[in-house]
């Protein structure tokens, strides 16, 4: 070969070089970017924190139906993603549903005995609230009703809880205790169904909490029966064992506690616990 192509294959191999080694830097460097940008990524994707949603039933007491809606409302907005459902009704038929086994996260009744016959199906409960009786009679007291011994009148249409009921038992509690004898025209299955019941004229009295009876407005007059004459109602809340969102039942339940609940509750007439 002549000298002449020697020196301009010499030359052909050492621009190829030149040229090669940019590109290869090149791919080298975005290969490296595209990694980084990778892990990068990854890493972001690991550090942001998965927020499960908890769609919460909770089974309360009817006498908590319109607190429990503004409650409920309040730990929503506190707790993002919570959902609070509620499903009101006499204590003893929440008890008669857990056992049941209704599909359930947390329980709240208007007494300890209903709670205590469901130590097998609840954590441990706590007492959020305390409620006292009165004598709603119908709207402008037409029987001046001031007395617990008024309602052994014959001549007044009374209407009781049933005694399996928490305010049924309460109010059974109260009578006996003065030994005043009440024979009811009704007993009804919760407090909503008693105060319903004097609302509309079916009935010139009944026994129910006092947080109901405030809730009537002029539709009722409401007679305070004094303390020592008195029952107080507790309501234990507790998670339920067979809830399917435990932590977010038990967070719900330990809320009920706090003093944001704790207000809502007491300015609905209910007294601390």
């Amino acid at each position: 070969m002549s000298p002449i192509l020697t020196r301009r294959s010499a030359v052909a191999a050492a621009l190829t070089a030149a040229l090669l080694v940019p590109a290869l830097s090149a791919c080298g460097s975005s290969d490296k970017k595209d990694t980084d940008t990778g892990a990068a990524a990854s890493a972001s994707a690991s550090a942001s924190p998965e927020t499960k949603a908890a769609n919460l039933t909770v089974l309360a007491a009817s006498s908590l139906t319109d607190v429990f809606k503004t409650a409920g409302a309040a730990y929503e907005k506190a707790h993002p993603g919570t959902k609070v459902n509620f499903s009101f009704a006499g204590s003893q038929e929440l008890a008669a549903q857990v056992k049941q086994g209704a599909p359930a996260d947390a329980l709240v009744t208007a007494d300890t005995k209903t709670m205590d016959g469901l130590k097998a199906e609840t954590n441990d409960p706590s007492i959020i609230a305390k409620n006292r009786l009165v004598i709603a009679t119908g709207k402008g007291n037409p029987f001046k009703i001031d007395d617990l011994k008024d309602l052994a009148d014959s001549k007044i249409k009374v209407v009781l809880a049933a005694p399996e009921v928490p305010v049924g038992r309460y109010s059974k509690q109260i009578l006996d205790a003065q030994k005043i004898e009440v024979k009811p025209v009704s007993q009804e299955p919760n407090v909503r169904a008693v105060l319903s019941k004097v609302e509309l004229g079916e009935a010139d009295a009944g026994l129910v909490y006092k947080t109901d009876s405030a809730k009537s407005g002029d539709k009722v007059v409401n007679v305070d029966i004094p303390d020592d004459q008195n029952a107080v109602a507790s309501y234990p809340a507790a998670a339920l064992k067979a809830s399917k969102n435990a932590e977010a039942a038990a967070a719900f339940v330990a809320w009920l506690s706090s003093p944001e609940a704790q207000k809502i509750l007491q300015d609905a007439g209910f007294q601390k616990a």
